[in-house]
This record gives C-alpha cells, sequence and structure tokens, in this order.
C-alpha cells in the first residue's frame, strides 16, 4: 500500500513539472539516461548548462522503511491511547453507577489482553511504561481497615471469604498483568525500569487482600515475576521477610501469608546447594518464627513444605528446625500441640543419626510431657511417633539415653492417664522397650519406684509441716514452727543498725 501511495505522488509530481501538460499535446518523450559527467567526457559547466541536481523518485526500500515508521508509531499511539482508556478508576460498591463507562473499560481490556496475546513485533518502552502506569492505577490501593472479633482462630477460619464487588474488572486487569509478565515480547531489561522495587513492594502489600481469588492470582503473578527479572530477586525475598516479621511480631493478621509462603516453596526447591548464608536465615528468622501465631494452622501445611525444602537441600539444618519447634512450642494450645507433633514427625523422618542425637533430650523432654498431657488426643499423638520405622530405628539405637526419659511417663500413663485408648497404647510401647531391651526396661522401673517413694516421702513431710503449721496458728502461737527433719537454713542473727557515715 505505502507503494502505491509513494508512485501515485511521483507521477503527480512528472505531470506537473511538463510545461502546462495541455490534453490535445502529444505525449513527450522519453528522456535520454543520466550519465555521469566524468562518462561524458565534459563537466556540465564545459557544456555551458548549469548543473541541475540529481532528483530521482525515493527508492522502494526507502519508502517502506518509512512506512514501517510509520506504522510502528501508529500502533504505539492506538495501544498507548487503549491503555490510557483503561487507566479510569470506578466504583465499583454501587453497580447502577456509570455502567456504560465500566462495560466500555471492560471491553477494552480485554481487547488488550488479546492484542498481548497475539502480537508479533515486541512491545516498545513507551508501550510497556504504559502498561505499567494502567497497572498501578487499577491494582494499588488501599484496604479498608480490619475488623477484629473476640473469636479465636479456628473460628475464624469457618468465616465466609470475602468477594470484592470490583473483581470481574480487576480479574481482566490481573490476566493483563500476566499475559505481560510471560509474554516473550516484553524485553525484561526494559520492563526492569518500570517493574522496579516500588512497583514489587505495592504488589506484596495486595497480599492482604480479603478476596482468596485476587490472592490466588497474586500468587501466580509474583512467582512469573521471581522467575523473569532476577534483578529484582533479593528484593522479594527480603519484602517477603519483612511481611513476616511485621505478622509475627506486630499484627498478628495477614491473608497471604499462606500464599506467599506457597510461593517460596517452589523458589526454595530451586536454591543451589549448597545453600548460602543468607537463606539460613531466612530459614532461622523468618520461617521458624511463623509457628508462633494461634492462626498457624491456616498456613502449616505450605510452612511445612518451605521447612523440608531446606532439609533436603542441606540435612545439617533438621537440629536448627528441632530447636526451633522446641523454642515456640505451645504451653495451652492443644489443637497447635497436635499441629507441632505432626511437623516435628516430618522433620525427624528427613533427619540423619549425628543431628537427631545433638537434640535427643530436650526433645524427648518435651514428648514426655505431651504423652502425660490431660487432652487425650495429644497424649495419643505423641505415642504414635513410636509407629514411625526411621523414628523407632533412631529410638533403638539411643535407648540408653532415651528410655530413662521416657519411662517415667509411660508409668504414670498406664497408673494414672483416664483415657483407656491412651491406656492401651501405652501399654504397647512399654512392650516394644521390653522386647527391646528387658534389663534397661526393669533398670528404669526400679530407679522410678525409688524416685516415687523419695516425692511420697516429701509429700508427707511437707503435709506434717502442714498440720503443725495449723495447730499453732489455731493455739494462737506467732513464732514460725519448722519441722525437725527438714534442713532449712537458719536466718542471719539481727544486729544493730547502724547508719552510714556522711563525711
Amino acid at each position: 500500500m505505502w507503494k502505491q501511495f509513494i508512485g501515485k505522488l511521483s507521477w503527480k509530481a512528472m505531470k506537473s513539472s511538463s510545461g502546462g501538460g495541455a490534453a490535445s499535446s502529444p505525449p513527450a518523450k522519453p528522456p535520454p539516461p543520466l550519465s555521469s559527467p566524468r562518462e561524458n567526457g565534459a563537466s556540465p559547466r564545459e557544456n555551458g548548462v548549469t548543473a541541475k541536481p540529481n532528483v530521482s523518485p525515493p527508492s522502494p526500500a526507502a519508502g517502506a522503511g518509512a512506512g514501517a515508521g510509520a506504522e510502528v508509531r501508529s500502533r504505539e499511539d492506538a495501544f498507548v491511547q487503549k491503555v490510557n482508556i483503561c487507566c479510569a478508576v470506578y466504583d465499583f460498591s454501587d453497580r447502577g453507577k456509570d455502567s456504560p463507562e465500566k462495560e466500555r473499560k471492560r471491553q477494552m481490556l480485554m481487547s488488550l489482553v488479546d492484542c498481548i496475546g497475539a502480537a508479533e513485533d515486541p512491545l516498545t518502552e513507551t508501550m510497556i511504561a504504559a502498561c505499567v502506569r494502567m497497572f498501578a492505577a487499577n491494582l494499588f490501593r488501599v484496604f479498608p481497615p480490619k475488623v477484629r472479633s473476640g473469636t479465636s482462630a479456628s473460628e475464624t477460619e469457618e468465616d465466609e471469604p470475602f468477594f470484592d464487588p470490583s473483581w470481574y474488572h480487576l480479574q481482566v486487569v490481573y490476566e493483563f498483568l500476566l499475559r505481560f509478565v510471560t509474554s516473550p515480547l516484553v524485553d525484561a531489561k526494559v520492563a526492569r525500569k518500570y517493574v522496579d522495587s516500588s512497583f514489587v513492594s505495592k504488589l506484596l502489600d495486595l497480599f492482604d487482600s480479603d478476596d482468596p481469588r485476587e490472592r490466588d492470582c497474586l500468587k501466580t503473578i509474583l512467582h512469573r515475576i521471581y522467575g523473569k527479572f532476577m534483578g529484582n530477586r533479593p528484593f522479594i525475598r527480603k519484602a517477603v521477610s519483612n511481611i513476616f516479621y511485621r505478622f509475627v511480631f506486630e499484627t498478628d493478621h495477614h491473608n497471604g501469608i499462606a500464599e506467599l509462603l506457597e510461593v517460596f516453596g517452589s523458589v526454595i526447591s530451586g536454591f543451589a546447594k549448597p545453600l548460602k548464608e543468607e537463606h539460613k536465615l531466612f530459614l532461622w528468622k523468618a520461617l521458624i518464627p511463623l509457628h508462633k501465631p494461634k492462626s498457624v494452622g491456616v498456613y502449616l501445611p505450605q510452612l511445612t513444605y518451605c521447612i523440608t525444602q531446606f532439609i533436603e537441600k542441606e540435612p545439617k539444618l533438621s537440629g536448627t528446625v528441632i530447636r526451633g519447634l522446641l523454642k515456640y512450642w505451645p504451653v495451652t494450645n492443644s489443637q497447635k500441640e497436635m499441629m507441632f507433633l505432626g511437623e516435628l514427625e516430618e522433620v525427624l523422618e528427613l533427619t540423619d543419626m549425628a543431628e537427631f542425637q545433638k537434640c535427643m533430650v530436650p526433645l524427648f523432654r518435651k514428648i514426655a510431657s505431651c504423652l502425660n498431657s490431660s487432652h487425650f488426643q495429644v497424649a495419643e499423638r505423641a505415642l504414635f511417633l513410636w509407629n514411625n520405622e526411621h523414628l523407632f530405628g533412631m529410638i533403638s539405637q539411643n535407648r540408653q539415653v532415651i528410655l530413662p526419659i521416657i519411662y517415667p511417663a509411660l508409668e504414670r500413663n498406664t497408673r494414672w492417664h483416664w483415657n483407656q485408648s491412651v491406656l492401651n497404647v501405652t501399654m504397647n510401647v512399654r512392650k516394644m522397650f521390653r522386647e527391646m531391651d528387658e534389663r534397661l526396661l526393669v533398670a528404669c522401673q526400679n530407679n522410678f519406684q525409688e524416685e516415687e517413694e523419695k516425692r511420697a516421702a516429701t509429700e508427707e513431710r511437707r503435709r506434717l509441716m502442714w498440720e503443725q503449721l495449723e495447730r499453732s496458728a489455731a493455739h494462737g502461737y506467732h513464732q514460725p514452727v519448722i519441722a525437725a527433719d527438714a534442713s532449712f537454713p537458719a536466718p542471719p542473727s539481727s544486729g544493730r543498725l547502724v547508719a552510714p557515715t556522711v563525711t
């Protein structure tokens, strides 16, 4: 088309230079071919002819180049115009307000999604800047403040999720952003100027949205950004760590922890061996403290996956993880305690003997306290650890250390636990130890009997002392009565108090 347009322009120029061009005049003869002055043997000045510039119509290649440039500019202008139209923001809380404009914008967004999906030429920097500006105008917003109730975390998990009324519009914007990030026509080096730290930080703030559909889209987009823009990776890790810190130590509420952990599960699986010190610090300072909040059950599967990925990369980290679990072990929350026992079993399956021996003493002290829990599910879950073959093998090899710690808890369960199921499983565990090493079990039993006799004697002395104190108080004595067999240190002798001399 551009060649035809340029041909018409050159033909009109030739007709205008033919001297008036009457309709009855015969057609002019074609001019002789132009030759250079050197080929004729004389210059134009020697022939008495004034030299004229050699004017010829533009070549087809030049015309094609100019046409291509104009076509690129027209395509760029049309694309930027559409994107600028989509920068308008409307109020979607009222469905009847600005309905034609909203529908027009939606149709324009859908056409842009189709355009970037079917495009063959790369996007220019102007087009990339316009797209990022449109994403920021539509997506980055301030969420309403959270309404905190007095309900517990287990009750809030069953609440119906909140659905944003503007989602049918935001969904197209997120689809456009995903196509933009994953498109090979978007040069990562050029887009890096606009998908910068500020853009990523505001994108991460959107993970606190109450709408689960929006968080799911953000999860996919963040993973694609992490994979395409390698220069943003350290900043993304640091920004996500800050979100975790703020959630654990300040706000105690965030909607997108599970989605962020799901993204980092795939990120951690791609870490190279050996792990960098930065990645180990991320495990210790960002991931392990996530066991502290009450709402850990919402994101515990994703958190456990991230932690097990670290241990698979470097088995020596299992001891660090176990010590972290013991640090944040719940005291009064039985449901959370059962979750910790389940995660502990998964970690112990990946633990080797050397790391197990480093932390087995504090670990089995905690397990012993779980065995004596009045909550029968906690006690039963702790007893089921012996069904794990890998853990049972490590326990059998270290029974000289573990059985003296565990046996008192087992014996108390058999004597005083109220639940029959816990009693039956306890008897099975005792039978395992008896088959493993009967002599050691008898020694632990004798030791426990001696400790119980000492404890009973101490309790009896304490009871007698209190009875004597009650009798003394009933008779009106004001002097403290101390049992004769109790060894209490004598109080210091009272002397005169001398005021210090001031000089």
